[in-house]
């Protein structure tokens, strides 16, 4: 059965093993995350994850066997630094993928060593705590152009047909510096606009939309750097003709925060 292609935040940090505001914050990201695989017509047989947290010169696919863990983020408590997420690579996806990428002319590379970036096990051991499913990671290219990773998508698509669900793990805001600041007037507009956009019912609208997501209204506000959108940029392509609608929205610290799901 085909697989929908989904964008999630995945919150802040270890933010679901935090006590205080802060854990708090995450309790609707929380419980949507835990109920995604029952939201599913047919259990995936392997994701594919888009990180915001890896990003490399060409688009590089995640072929470790085991993968290990990349904890990627600092200042947090000890307990954080102990989580583990031992669910199987998947490098016979990865040649798959790579195959579809190079008859898009995507030039690509492979690494058999990388582990599991926070962007990959802080959502997953909420999704799938078992650690059943096969995961596939692949990066961002680094100049980080939208049309670019619209595109990397689109030659993605057919592994939806093959039980692959096609995740992209990012958030909807992301500024770090006015996390914090009670304000919530920037993150309630460019919301506004990015789910206009992610929604409209022609692909080609809403392709051409994402791609200039830089000229909406707050949008460096939200996103001084785009790291954290681009993965909806991988989900939009992969979506082909699939209309996309908004399937969470809460506030986290006062700042709108959304995930999308095409298919």
């Amino acid at each position: 059965m085909r697989q929908p292609t989904i964008f999630i935040s995945h919150g802040g940090g270890p933010c679901f093993w935090l006590d205080g505001s802060l854990g708090r914050a995450f309790d609707g990201l929380k419980a949507y995350l835990s109920g995604l695989l029952a939201s599913l017509l047919e259990r995936p047989s392997a994701i594919l994850i888009v990180s915001a947290h890896w990003e490399e010169k060409r688009v590089t696919l995640g072929a470790a066997r085991a993968p290990g863990m990349i904890f990627d983020y600092y200042g947090f408590p000890e307990h954080t630094y102990r989580l583990s997420y031992p669910a199987p690579g998947a490098p016979e996806l990865a040649e798959r993928a790579r195959g579809l990428l190079a008859a898009a002319c995507v030039e690509t590379a492979l690494d058999a060593a990388r582990g599991f970036d926070h962007g990959v096990f802080v959502p997953m051991l909420i999704v799938d705590p078992g650690a059943t499913i096969p995961i596939l990671t692949l990066s961002l290219r680094d100049d980080l152009d939208p049309a670019f990773h619209i595109g990397v998508g689109a030659a993605l698509e057919p592994l939806r047909d093959e039980g692959v669900l096609i995740l992209g793990s990012g958030n909807s805001f992301h500024n770090l510096h006015t996390f914090f600041d009670g304000e919530a007037k920037a993150a309630a507009g460019f919301d506004a606009w990015l789910t206009e956009a992610a929604t409209k019912p022609s692909a080609e609208a809403r392709n051409a939309l994402l791609a200039q997501w830089s000229a909406a209204p707050f949008a460096r506000a939200c996103h001084p750097r785009e790291e954290h959108l681009l993965p909806l940029m991988v989900v939009a392509g992969a979506a082909g003709a699939d209309a996309g609608r908004r399937v969470f929205r809460d506030a986290a610290m006062g700042k709108a925060i959304s995930g999308f799901a095409f298919g």
